[in-house]
């Protein structure tokens, strides 16, 4: 393999790995392949694994379906982008496609083919989008110390999969606006959706839950949100380009907000349905429930007021700590105030401080015996928050953020330890690594 060119750069700094890229779109795809070959392959493995595991179908049914559904989608930019990846890291075109549209098949597609095709024992199979993806907020005006839009997100998933969420891409493309995201190994798209761009865009998200809607005939969530975070100048500008030939795939509540102006918006995008609401003075949370009604009770599967967004055994327990915590801190957010909400441990249902669990913001699904509810994914599942980030309006005009890698509030994750105390977790030996307590880190694009 050649060495990557001179405008390609990777150092490894605590935890994270940063990836300075360029240029026109096979180019940059290139490098990227090149200097995340061995970060891909791994991440692509780990895929195929999980994926065989939650739904017996070997990976190829995943590729097939990424090309029949994505390839004819995706624009001559973004497609040469992927083989540039593809190539770089020695791997098939339709391996590193079905890799970037992974949210949407394993979470959208596979599901409402399961609810097409009823089962001999239950006769029926509801789409199994589950519950915990990611904790974020986003304030401006009066709610923060100065002014200044805060934002501040963790990513939630099963560790072995997060294990691939700790790259942080600088992207320079030869059109459109530069970008500094988190991102994985061989995705065109942050997917964990934390981006800067510097059109004064600051862009998160978190998953709705249990969102059923899908259409195969539509372009992918990666493509759509990777072009409108390119080339969008404007919240307005996003919402638009990003609703554009919508699948439903990877059902999100969106977190905006522009630099240029103090705007904050969210906006939550189904298939039928989408909400939106935006100010220059106030705050907006995500914890995987959708707020617009129409959303939650017509495209969700038992996704009701008092099955989640009110419950504070769920997801509910997440939006009410956040309207605490709001009220709590009004007028003070700063981004170590957002450092410590993004880890905040306090579970609103026992009504206990420092009590980590799938209730709590900085999710750790590891340490709940599940006897108090919360969740459906089994006592002690080796699932929660990934990382944590957090950037202020003046950071993003900067295109630099605040990240740490591992638990946002710093505890550690020993795997061999943890699956030696729960057997049954054994099946994700070699496939889930430790997380040692990293520092926050300042990331900024090179200059």
């Amino acid at each position: 393999m050649s060495e990557p060119s001179l405008d390609a750069v990777r150092r490894d700094h605590a935890g994270w790995i940063f990836v300075h890229i360029e240029g026109e779109p096979y180019d940059r795809g290139e490098m990227h392949g090149k200097l995340l070959a061995n970060e891909i392959k791994n991440a692509i493995r780990t895929a195929k694994y999980l994926a065989s595991w939650e739904t017996g179908e070997d990976f190829e049914t995943f590729t097939k379906a990424a090309v029949s559904q994505f390839a004819s989608k995706l624009d001559t930019e973004f497609a040469d982008e992927i083989q540039g990846i593809a190539d770089g890291a020695k791997l098939r075109f339709d391996e590193v496609l079905a890799w970037n549209g992974y949210m949407d098949l394993l979470q959208s597609w596979w599901p409402a083919q399961l609810a097409q095709h009823p089962t001999e024992l239950d006769g029926k199979h509801s789409p199994s989008r589950r519950g915990h993806h990611c904790s974020a907020f986003i304030a401006t005006g009066s709610a923060t110390r100065d002014g200044r839009i805060v934002m501040a997100h963790n990513s939630w998933d099963r560790y072995a999969a997060g294990d691939a969420f700790n790259v942080v891409f600088d992207i320079v493309p030869d059109s459109g606006h530069r970008i500094i995201m988190q991102g994985l190994p061989g995705c065109i798209s942050s997917l964990t959706d934390f981006w800067l761009t510097s059109a004064g865009l600051m862009v998160t998200e978190t998953t709705v839950s249990n969102f059923a809607g899908y259409n195969s005939a539509g372009a992918p969530e990666f493509y759509r949100s990777r072009r409108a975070t390119q080339y969008a100048n404007s919240i307005g500008d996003w919402c638009e380009m990003f609703s554009l030939s919508n699948n439903g795939g990877y059902a999100n509540s969106w977190l905006l907000g522009d630099t240029k102006t103090g705007e904050i918006a969210r906006y939550e995008l189904g298939l039928h349905y989408s909400g939106f609401e935006s100010t220059k003075d106030g705050f907006f949370s995500g914890y995987n429930s959708a707020t617009d009604r129409k959303i939650r009770d017509q495209e969700c599967v038992h996704e009701g007021e008092g099955e989640n967004a009110g419950d504070a055994r769920n997801n509910g327990a997440r939006r009410l700590r956040f309207m605490q915590l709001a009220e709590m801190h009004h007028g003070k957010i700063d981004l170590e105030l957002a450092k410590q909400m993004i880890a905040d441990h306090h579970d609103v249902y026992l009504n206990r401080d420092d009590s980590p669990s799938s209730r709590t913001i900085c999710g750790h699904l590891e340490l709940d015996d599940v006897r108090s509810g919360g969740t459906d994914q089994g006592p002690f599942n080796p699932w929660g928050a990934s990382d944590g980030k957090v950037v202020d309006s003046e950071m993003a005009r900067d295109l630099a953020f605040w990240a740490r890698w591992g638990h946002p509030c710093g505890k550690p994750f020993d795997a061999q330890a943890f699956m030696k105390r729960h057997p049954q977790w054994n099946w994700l030996n070699g496939y889930m690594r430790d997380r040692p307590s990293w520092p926050w880190t300042r990331f900024e694009v090179l200059r």
